[in-house]
């Protein structure tokens, strides 16, 4: 990284509780995002302007139109180039500001890489949009003891809490049992409001600067924002002797022995599949043998991923195994179509 020019940040450094120390301890500061969607990219967006010195995006997922109106780092190109989010967002974000160093990782977060995917970290900040991963990332963080913020946006509400390991409650503190599946709303059911994003990504994204540089109170509770009621609730919580994680040291998420994830992704029939595979795959070669293929249709690749369509369904697959399989939300039917045309 080049010396940076702090007439950059002219504007932070006379904030009197930031100050010249404050934004040099920003730039030295190294953060992971998991989840590049609507809140990760905002909360990103705000950290790499801010001089955050090294930022690594991770993310599954890739760039389609109706992520344009809440994710709002993204446009039009990026859709018709299919890029990834991380990709594209760390394109956006390099043109931002060259004083920071901007990593894009292509990939699913998960009890397999998490620990390696925050190596290094100081910070850990949450753009994901379910529950199974905050919960992994709550294990990694207790188990680095590594501090992280978790942000939500549904509908016309957000919350925010942030988490440093063993002082004070934890994620599952507060949330104990994770939704069984078909529970609870989300965005695909309830949709969401861009501007409540907004809000309350941008509301931890300073969180996480607090966290970075020791200014001002954290928020060590839950903050609750309504944004058609205007209000603002702040709920305080306490840390739980029995909690499995805190509690008991118990990380049944990150330490899960499972050799395959399906996952229901929001804001669309989707299901990702997740395998474990030791070599990655040559999406080259599967692209060859699939493109004479009766059943396979606008067959699309690039150096991130290979995608066609089959039976109504849109599979995107990626070199680490990982597919996302668009148009139907059947389990099964997903496993079937991954087996017929990757093989595994």
């Amino acid at each position: 990284m080049t010396t940076p020019d702090l007439r950059r940040y002219q504007r932070q450094i006379i904030f009197r509780e930031l100050g010249e120390e404050g934004q040099r301890k920003l730039l030295a500061s190294r953060v992971a995002v998991v989840g590049v969607g609507a809140t990760g990219s905002t909360i990103a967006n705000w950290l790499v302007r801010a001089g955050v010195g090294y930022v690594r995006l991770i993310d599954r997922d890739f760039v389609e139109l109706h992520n344009l109106h809440r994710q709002s780092i993204y446009d039009e190109d990026d859709v018709r180039e299919g890029l990834p989010k991380a990709v594209a967002a760390a394109r956006k974000l390099a043109r931002v500001n060259s004083d920071v160093q901007v990593e894009p990782v292509v990939a699913d977060f998960n009890p397999d890489n998490a620990l390696e995917l925050v190596e290094g970290v100081d910070l850990i900040m949450d753009g994901s949009d379910n529950f199974f991963t905050r919960y992994l990332i709550n294990d990694v963080s207790l188990y680095k003891n590594i501090p992280w913020v978790y942000t939500g946006a549904l509908a016309a509400y957000g919350s925010s809490a942030t988490f440093i390991p063993h002082d004070g409650a934890c994620f599952r503190c507060i949330f104990d049992t994770m939704p069984a599946p078909g529970q609870g709303d989300t965005c695909e059911t309830v949709g969401v409001l861009g501007p409540v994003v907004g809000v309350i990504a941008s509301f931890s994204a300073g969180e996480g600067m607090k966290v970075l540089t020791g200014m001002g109170k954290l928020n060590r509770g839950l903050i609750y924002f309504d944004l058609l009621a205007n209000s603002w609730d702040a709920f305080q919580v306490e840390r739980r002797p029995d909690c499995p994680a805190c509690g008991q040291g118990k990380y049944e998420f990150l330490h899960a022995d499972v050799g395959t994830w399906i996952t229901r992704l929001c804001g669309r029939d989707t299901v990702q599949i997740l395998v474990r595979t030791e070599k990655p795959i040559d999406l080259k070669a599967l692209a060859e043998r699939l493109r004479n293929h009766p059943d396979v249709q606008d067959l699309t690749l690039n150096e991130y991923l290979l995608r066609f369509r089959v039976d109504g369904r849109e599979i995107t697959l990626f070199p680490d195994a990982r597919a996302i399989i668009k148009g139907g939300r059947d389990e099964e039917e997903a496993k079937s179509l991954y087996a017929r045309f990757v093989g595994y």
